[in-house]
């Protein structure tokens, strides 16, 4: 058997003989525009991706409303793995002039860094176990459509795949930083429906029932459930009420994003919302929402798995701190039901969700070979 020195020089000749066959791949990728929800991109990305990963495993394609869950399955030894990526992006289609942009050492394209570059990790770690005689481990690779709005869809082939699972690896960005995650904050919506009475405001607003001021007492008791050191957080960041300016408003909603470290404060913030009542006698509440993502939160395992992923970086050349961010993913699913799970192993770069997205491409080959070592000491340590 190769050392662990040798097969981490072996790996990343391979992927750096390669990069410029991904790079092509990943250009084919980012240039099928698929915003959540936009059918056609959806329906032309996921074709590619099936195109792409059928040759490498069983390969099964479930329809939803979001578009086409994509699983494979690919038997191996070792413990069974699950790599999880999605394809759908946050970018609506011709929202860019420019799809793909190469220059400085950085590739510009929508989506590109969140995530499309680290799904392509996926494929070509397949591709390395295929082309380079080692074992092959035991993988699941699930990709999904709409993870950007909450994977609604999605979630009940995430949690069927993590069931199955006795690791978890999420091909997300890294932090800016570049560390691998072992944290997420879980995330909550809530809407706010207030219920008041109309009036005239010039001749008697005193039989009005103002929905949009019964509102505003409502901000202000949500903003005093937070608990700042604990972490969590809630933002009223959207409103709308009324209809015109001289009548009472007799309708308002707050639109209120949670997001906390714990399950504990999750569950507290939620019998708080659903505790809130009106200060006015004659307003009337109605609460939608609650708990969308519940928190990735670390474990022994999912630590142990993130120094092993951490004793490879350092081996290939750079380090990681355990990652915390305050955003989901799908990790959360399979961390809440007990999978040892790692996050944001995918590209290095920068401006998720923006028109400066890009990833870098001299990182690109040591967090390739970060994946497939990984794969390779999971199978070999089973």
């Amino acid at each position: 058997m190769i050392s662990d020195r040798a097969a981490i020089l072996q790996t990343r000749e391979y992927f750096e003989k390669r990069l410029d066959s991904y790079l092509a791949d990943l250009r084919q990728l980012v240039e099928i525009e698929s915003k959540t929800h936009d059918a056609e991109g959806i329906k032309r990305a996921a074709l590619w991706l099936q195109t792409q990963f059928a040759p490498l495993g069983e390969l099964r394609r479930f329809e939803t409303d979001a578009g086409a869950v994509l699983r494979l399955f690919r038997r191996g030894g070792g413990p069974r793995v699950l790599l999880i990526a999605h394809y759908d992006t946050v970018h609506p289609r011709g929202s860019w002039k420019r799809l793909w942009r190469q220059e400085k050492g950085r590739v510009y394209g929508p989506g590109v860094y969140d995530m499309k570059a680290g799904l392509l990790f996926i494929l070509w770690a397949l591709r390395y176990f295929s082309n380079s005689g080692r074992p092959h481990p035991n993988l699941e690779v699930l990709l999904t459509p709409d993870e950007e709005v909450g994977s609604t869809f999605s979630r009940i082939f995430i949690e069927d795949a993590a069931r199955g699972a006795d690791y978890a690896l999420v091909l997300e960005p890294p932090t800016g930083k570049g560390d691998i995650k072992v944290s997420r904050k879980g995330v909550g919506w809530y809407r706010i429906k207030v219920h008041g009475k109309a009036a005239h405001q010039g001749v008697e607003p005193e039989k009005g029932v103002n929905a949009i001021v019964e509102a505003s007492h409502q901000v202000l008791k949500v903003i005093e459930a937070q608990d700042p050191s604990k972490g969590t957080t809630l933002g009223p960041n959207v409103i709308r009420g009324g209809t015109t300016g001289n009548v009472v408003a007799d309708y308002a909603e707050v639109l209120v994003d949670m997001r906390a470290w714990t399950l504990a404060e999750a569950g507290r913030i939620d019998a708080f919302m659903k505790e809130l009542r009106p200060v006015h006698p004659q307003a009337r509440l109605e609460l939608e929402g609650g708990l969308n993502r519940p928190p990735m939160e670390p474990t022994p395992a999912s630590m142990a798995l993130f120094e092993l992923a951490r004793a490879i970086a350092r081996e290939l050349g750079f380090d990681s701190e355990p990652g915390k961010v305050g955003g989901g993913s799908d990790g959360n699913f399979t961390a809440n039901l007990g999978v040892p799970t790692l996050d944001g192993l995918g590209a290095m770069g920068a401006g998720a969700h923006q028109q400066s997205e890009h990833i870098v491409v001299s990182e690109l080959t040591p967090r390739l070979s970060l994946l497939a070592e990984l794969l390779a000491r999971l199978l070999h340590d089973a």
